[in-house]
């Protein structure tokens, strides 16, 4: 009977220290997922999505990690195997943290607009009279935030499986402190609203946007084929031919023209605050499919597009 033969991997820290002593045993024809089960074998809070796994650092750069269905033995040396191991911390999956940051919102805001009497206990007297600008505001904010979460169930494929807990409350404290401090301003008992052009104009691009947004949505689900995995197509179709990021555009779009309808201090911040964010990693994405689609060895040249902010950006 044919014995398996295994390999014998060091599992090094990054500071070069060997993390379990004498390293892990994996079949030979293992690949990086079965090194990391073998890692949570040695130590139980070390599950697969809390590892980053990367090969011994060469050269300048950042080391990548690692495809998990990749062949162990295509990458590490016979006479030495070592692997670099990274402890990420509690993860909580992509889908649930999306859920959380946006059910806040859903929740907090309409407060402020079912619950007038609150502004009594800020020594304020209580809201007699609610504008249309107030009303539309209530419906597209409720709007937006549950098309985001029905996104998150129904639509989304994430490139990465988890992302650390901390992000849940870095994340929650963001939309939530901002879900309260718009919805406080703009159901205040002094609030003025915007004139009747302003707010139609504003109510339009508002509606546009959250369409356009959504099939873009679409269009980038169909371009992942399964969880877990980054896109190797280049964007096409809809304003995808001329933006890397038009889900963001229309994202930015959207918050445009709900505070043109509007017209508040904490909404202008948000969407201020918003779009540094959103073009940050616009460019990192935008950066990244330019290096894939380089032009080279049959890959496809990826075409002259804005990022994200036509015609600045």
């Amino acid at each position: 009977m044919r014995t398996e033969r295994s390999l014998r991997i060091q599992v090094l820290g990054r500071n070069g220290k060997e993390i379990f002593k004498g390293g892990v045993e994996v079949p030979e024809e293992g690949t990086f997922s079965d090194l990391k089960g073998a890692i949570q074998r040695r130590n139980k809070k070390y599950y697969p999505d809390r590892q980053r796994i990367t090969l011994p650092h060469q050269g300048q750069g950042r080391s990548a990690p690692i495809d998990s269905s990749k062949k162990l033995k295509d990458y590490v040396t016979t006479d030495r195997p070592q692997v670099i191991f990274k402890d990420l911390g509690p993860q909580v999956s992509y889908r649930s943290l999306f859920l959380f940051e946006y059910f806040g919102p859903l929740i907090i805001y309409p407060i402020f607009y079912f619950y007038p009497q609150v502004y009594t206990h800020f020594g304020l007297p209580k809201r007699t009279f609610v504008y249309p600008a107030q009303t539309y505001a209530l419906y597209a904010w409720c709007f937006h935030y549950a098309k985001r979460e029905l996104e998150t169930l129904f639509v989304h494929r994430f490139s990465h499986a988890t992302s650390p807990l901390a992000n849940v409350y870095r994340n929650c404290i963001y939309y939530w402190a901002f879900a309260g401090f718009i919805g406080y301003s703009l159901n205040h008992p002094n609030y003025n609203p915007v004139g009747e052009t302003q707010l139609y104009v504003g109510i339009v691009i508002s509606i546009v946007s959250q369409l356009s947004n959504f099939y873009c949505h679409i269009i980038l689900r169909n371009l992942r084929k399964s969880e877990g995995k980054h896109s190797h197509h280049i964007p096409h179709g809809f304003l995808f031919n001329s933006v890397t990021c038009a889900n963001y555009t229309t994202e930015i779009m959207q918050w445009l023209g709900f505070n043109v309808a509007t017209q508040t201090l904490a909404g202008y911040l948000f969407i201020a605050s918003g779009t540094y964010i959103m073009t940050v990693w616009a460019v990192q994405k935008h950066s990244r499919l330019v290096k894939m689609f380089d032009g080279q060895d049959g890959r496809g040249k990826y075409p002259q597009r804005y990022v994200i902010l036509p015609p600045f950006v």
